[in-house]
């Protein structure tokens, strides 16, 4: 990706600090030292659901980047079935994301951690989906990255795949499984309808952010983007013991995840514990959805800022 793709496609948050009182940034920066964070989104997001919480964490003092991977949010390319409204076609009109490889994701990331470098490695922070490109990044760029930050994400070590993780027992919470439209494989993409009717965005609502109002839900909904291109569901992640296991990484559990059970997220964790019980994962828990960045931002970032730089 060339640079001037990878600044278009990726949001520098710096928060509007004054609003706090003048005072307000060298009181931050007293309590805490300052460090830089990149965000990685997960499946249909962007760079925009992390606003809140980039605002909090620049108000804390610390230096913030979320991106659109490609694919995702100004990096979108959709079905003309989407725009149309034409619902039948919609389930299978092939999606225009389905060349978009796993590698091309974690390149982003990787030359956005490359124009972070300073004197302080970035703190490398993946939701849901996320998770899958960071443990990628992770192998292969561990000198880049200070510390790796799966927020209910998938961290595939055992069985490579997250497709496989989602067809475990432990992976079933009942909620959401009549979201998504079409033939993943005939499509190329995990395709959902982020402008269907209102029983929809509710059934949506409810797997994925069940602890935000229908009316606060909504601009999260409406943001989103239709496809997620199956090579991110279905690749292979290798995360070796002597690249990605080297890196510090913590885990933020949220327990009342309905897209990604706990039990889920704690076989992960004892997975990749088993993988590198010298580097085992700093566990962190918040009483949230699988979308704290949008029910809980400042309480979430208040827990990203305590978290060590690696």
């Amino acid at each position: 990706m060339k640079r001037r793709d990878l600044l278009k496609g990726t949001v520098l948050t710096t928060a509007a600090l004054s609003l706090a009182g003048p005072g307000s940034q060298a009181q931050a920066a007293s309590r805490t030292e300052s460090k830089t964070f990149l965000l990685v989104h997960g499946a249909w997001h962007n760079a925009l659901h992390w606003g809140r919480v980039a605002q909090n964490l620049s108000g804390l003092g610390h230096r913030v980047v979320s991106i659109d991977l490609p694919g995702h949010g100004l990096n979108a390319r959709f079905p003309s079935s989407y725009l149309t409204g034409d619902g039948a076609k919609f389930a299978q009109e092939p999606s225009p994301q389905r060349d978009i490889r796993l590698d091309e994701c974690a390149s982003a990331v990787v030359d956005a951690l490359e124009a972070l470098r300073g004197a302080n490695r970035p703190i490398l922070v993946g939701h849901s989906m996320g998770g899958t490109v960071i443990t990628r990044v992770g192998e292969l760029a561990p000198e880049r990255v200070g510390r790796l930050v799966y927020l209910s994400a998938y961290c595939p070590v055992r069985l490579k795949k997250p497709s496989a993780y989602g067809a475990l027992p432990e992976a079933k919470t009942g909620y959401g499984d009549k979201l998504f439209v079409g033939d993943p494989a005939a499509l190329g993409a995990v395709r959902i309808n982020p402008r269907g009717d209102a029983a929809y965005l509710e059934a949506l609502r409810a797997a994925y952010y069940n602890d935000v109002d229908a009316q606060e839900f909504l601009p999260f909904a409406l943001a989103l983007t239709p496809d997620l291109p199956i090579a991110l569901w279905t690749s292979e992640v290798i995360a070796t013991r002597e690249r990605w296991g080297r890196i510090p990484r913590s885990y933020i559990r949220c327990t009342k995840d309905r897209a990604m059970a706990p039990a889920l997220q704690d076989l992960m964790i004892r997975e990749a514990d088993a993988l590198t019980p010298a580097n085992p994962f700093e566990q962190k828990t918040l009483e949230a959805s699988h979308s704290p960045f949008a029910s809980q931002p400042a309480r979430l970032a208040e827990l990203l800022a305590s978290l060590g730089a690696g």
